[in-house]
């Protein structure tokens, strides 16, 4: 009996220590699973994120401040040293303040915060709304140089260029030197527009003159708003610059530019291919006149060069591409200067693949077919596996004979009789 119950138990029935080795890992499984599915909804801080935080403590050389996460960040050093004394003294534990995230995790493990450098970019947000909305504000002189008036806005350094002070206050000025000109009007009230916005460079110029005359251009804006039609090209000069577009005056009424309606050509700033005071010939594409806002581009009042570009490329014809960068889902091609095509996955191999590694590498020259050319998208579809299908067998036929025979698109010249 004993050695059926051994045998019995050896067999199919599972010792305690086995249950409990069994159980154990059953638990670690779930507990790993409970920890992945915790991580997975953990908000953690992005370097460049700016946060609402509280503070939770405050101490001569560092303040804590909780962000959510489950954690808690600091500013210390460099970054609580540029905190304004007087605002810093104000600062309460339990008090919201906005935070920047300098650094998610330093080499003490502590997320490095900012409270500087979060409310210069919260400022920077507010003045290109302001910028967008052609908003006048009241403001009062801080400072001067040679050039013109240094003004407050949000917390950063605007400045007023001495073309764009008012006659009056011009009129009022007397002296030889800035500090003759400018001195006795730091404090005095001003009421400017923001004319440019330059985040990357710092730069904020405004206008008091474009202020002065503000109620008369919002009613003359509105009137050229309801006399625009979508499609017509008007000329305009460019009136202000910002990081998302830049503004340009019809008539008396500003239209936006977007970034990405400037050029053709990829630009990062609207420095790179405007400046104030500049015509231009725009067409207009937006007129939404319940919010007073036109939408303007100078990329198309011109001739798209990707097409002039792309002319002597068909459909169906075979072309030498270098491979440029390989992807997930496919790979590009430089066919000729910056003329690139795309070779989805699907159209590399006859044979399924995972990644596009498999076949290619950069830099690798290979004989290509177009499939596809899209002018609207600007894309060129591109097939390697298509290369030598006997669908294009004719038209390869063709291509060759023409290349071969100019004289000729569908056979040879005939020869000469003979003398």
């Amino acid at each position: 009996m004993m050695e059926f119950n051994e045998a019995q138990t050896g067999q199919g029935a599972v010792s305690g220590s086995d249950q409990v080795e069994h159980n154990d890992n059953n638990n670690i499984g779930s507990m790993d699973s409970l920890l992945k599915d915790e991580a997975l909804t953990i908000d953690l801080p992005q370097q460049g994120e700016i946060r609402t935080g509280v503070i939770a403590s405050i101490s001569p050389t560092q303040i804590l401040v909780s962000i959510g996460a489950k954690s808690e960040g600091v500013i210390a050093g460099r970054e609580l040293d540029q905190i304004d004394p007087e605002e810093r003294a104000s600062l309460q534990v339990g008090q919201e303040i906005p935070v920047y995230i300098v650094n998610p995790e330093d080499a003490s493990g502590n997320v490095v915060l900012s409270y500087v450098r979060a409310r210069e970019q919260l400022s920077w947000d507010v003045v290109e709304t302001m910028l967008e909305g052609e908003q006048v504000f009241d403001s009062k002189i801080t400072g001067y140089n040679k050039g013109g008036l240094i003004v407050n806005v949000q917390g950063l350094r605007g400045f007023v260029p001495a073309s764009h002070i008012s006659p009056a206050r011009r009129a009022a000025s007397a002296g030889e030197t800035p500090e003759q000109r400018w001195a006795r009007m730091i404090g005095e009230p001003i009421s400017v527009r923001i004319i440019e916005v330059d985040r990357e460079r710092r730069r904020l110029i405004l206008s008091e003159r474009t202020a002065a005359g503000s109620e008369t251009r919002q009613s003359l804006k509105e009137r050229i708003i309801e006399e625009l039609e979508v499609g017509e090209v008007r000329t305009g000069r460019v009136t202000s610059l910002a990081d998302f577009g830049a503004f340009v005056n019809i008539n008396g009424a500003d239209g936006l530019v977007h970034l990405s309606e400037l050029s053709w050509d990829h630009v990062q700033h609207p420095r790179e291919v405007l400046e104030i005071g500049q015509e231009v010939k725009v067409k207009v594409i937006n007129v939404d006149k319940e919010k007073k806002r036109i939408g303007l581009s100078i990329r198309q009042t011109q001739e798209d060069p990707w097409r002039l570009k792309v002319e002597k490329f068909h459909s169906g014809q075979l072309v030498e591409g270098v491979i440029t960068r390989l992807t997930k889902f496919g790979a590009f091609a430089r066919l000729e200067g910056d003329i690139e095509g795309l070779i989805h996955i699907s159209e590399i191999s006859d044979n399924r693949i995972e990644h596009p590694k498999e076949v290619l590498k950069e830099g690798d020259v290979v004989t290509l077919r177009i499939i596809r050319i899209d002018p609207e998208q600007r894309r060129i579809g591109l097939s390697l596996r298509k290369v030598d299908s006997p669908a294009y067998a004719d038209k390869d036929l063709k291509s060759l004979t023409a290349e071969l025979y100019p004289e000729s698109e569908d056979q040879p010249p005939s020869p000469e009789p003979e003398a």
